[in-house]
Order: C-alpha cells, then sequence, then structure tokens
C-alpha cells in the first residue's frame, strides 16, 4: 500500500489552498500536486438518503450558510458545491488511493457508489479503505462488505482502542500523528493492524513518521508537493 518505500501521501480533504475542502475542485487540484498519492474525504448523508461530502453538519464552516446537511437533497447541495459521492468517484482516476471517512452511518449509501466504483471480483475494494471514528458505522460496512479494508479512527493507541478495532474485523487504524511512536507503532504491528495518521502538515513530523511503518499519512499545505 505504501508507496515507493514511504507512507501513501492522502491530500486531507483535498487541496485546500486551492479550493474549498472536499469539493470536486480541492480533490482535482491535489492530485496534481507531486507528492499526492490519494485523496482523504468526508461523507454524510443528503435528505434523499445519497452519500455526499461535507465534514460538519452544516454548510456554516465552508460555505457560510447554515443549512444542515442532512436537510438539503443531493441536488441541491450540488448547487452549492457539495459533491455526491458518486459524482467524485466518477471524477478520480483510479489510481488515486481513498480514505472515505463516514461522519455518520451511511450503510449502502456509501458501499453501493463504492462498488460500482472500486469494487473487485470476489468482493475486495481496489486502492481504497473505509475509516469512521464511530464504530457502528464500520460495523454497518464489514457486514455489507466483508472484504474491504476498514480504518477504526483514533485519539489514542491505547490496548481499549485496539481491542475495538480488533473486535470490529478492522484492518487498521488512523490515529492521531501525535500518539504515534516508535512504541505505539510496534503495538499496532503486533496487533496485526495497519497504521496510519492524521493530519500532517510539518515536513519535520512527516520525517519522524516515515521510518515507523505507516501505511499512509493524511497531509496538507506543502507536504502535498514534495
Amino acid at each position: 500500500m505504501t508507496g515507493e518505500g514511504r507512507p501513501l501521501r492522502l491530500a486531507h480533504r483535498g487541496d485546500v489552498r486551492r479550493a474549498p475542502e472536499n469539493t470536486l475542485a480541492a480533490l482535482a487540484a491535489a492530485l496534481v500536486a507531486p507528492a499526492c498519492d490519494g485523496l482523504e474525504f468526508d461523507l454524510r448523508a443528503s435528505a434523499d438518503g445519497l452519500a455526499v461530502l461535507l465534514h460538519d453538519p452544516t454548510l456554516a464552516r465552508v460555505f457560510g450558510r447554515p443549512e444542515r446537511v442532512r436537510d438539503l437533497a443531493a441536488a441541491e447541495l450540488a448547487a452549492i458545491g457539495v459533491p455526491t459521492l458518486a459524482a467524485v468517484l466518477g471524477a478520480i482516476p483510479a489510481r488515486a488511493f481513498l480514505d472515505v471517512e463516514l461522519k455518520e452511518e451511511l450503510g449502502e449509501a456509501a458501499v453501493g457508489p463504492l462498488r460500482a466504483a472500486r469494487g473487485l471480483p470476489g468482493g475486495g475494494l481496489a486502492r481504497a479503505v473505509v475509516s469512521s471514528f464511530d464504530p457502528g458505522a464500520l460495523a454497518t460496512v464489514r457486514a455489507l462488505a466483508p472484504a474491504w479494508p476498514t480504518w477504526l479512527n483514533a485519539v489514542d493507541l491505547s490496548a481499549s482502542t485496539l481491542a475495538a478495532a480488533r473486535a470490529i474485523a478492522c484492518s487498521g487504524l488512523s490515529a492521531a500523528a501525535g500518539v504515534i511512536d516508535e512504541d505505539s507503532a510496534a503495538r499496532v504491528r503486533e496487533a496485526g493492524l495497519d497504521l496510519a495518521a492524521w493530519t500532517v502538515r510539518d515536513p519535520g513530523e512527516l520525517g519522524r513518521l516515515t521510518g515507523l511503518g505507516l501505511v499512509a499519512v493524511c497531509v496538507e499545505g506543502a507536504l502535498l508537493d514534495g
């Protein structure tokens, strides 16, 4: 999964220097950056049950509007700049690795478009992983697509966090960069789990993490450039 002997660099919500986060423009801008191996983006449900890209429950921070995502249909959200998962998957080249983060339980609304775009014979998933802080959301994905890789997002790498990931048969953990060190990375490996990090902006921090056996690092800014 790693790129050229280093962790994959995944653009956190796209290249937010060029366009608003989680928009098609931000995702496309990230993929032309020389050090970008793929994308991390966030999913929520529209009023009509489609998976759309937005981190927050409302449009306020990114688009300056008060509405909640769940109160607008996907077509209304698209007109504002919030794309559907299906539209994004249709626009992203197959070479790009994807970390698809569920901000809430989406079930088939997320699994269906991913299966159509990245599904493999035998039930696998090509160059993508589904992640979430919500174990229930990941358990639903695993019930619908048992062979897919899933990462439990975490703010620590305690024994209870590792146990929670194993309890729902996750393939890995994605943890806050600051909690990852040689000891914690070794514990994750010993548990048979992949390890990824979020979100890194400093070259020194990226260098520190690179030698710890991570499969991916979510990055921003100049770290997409080299």
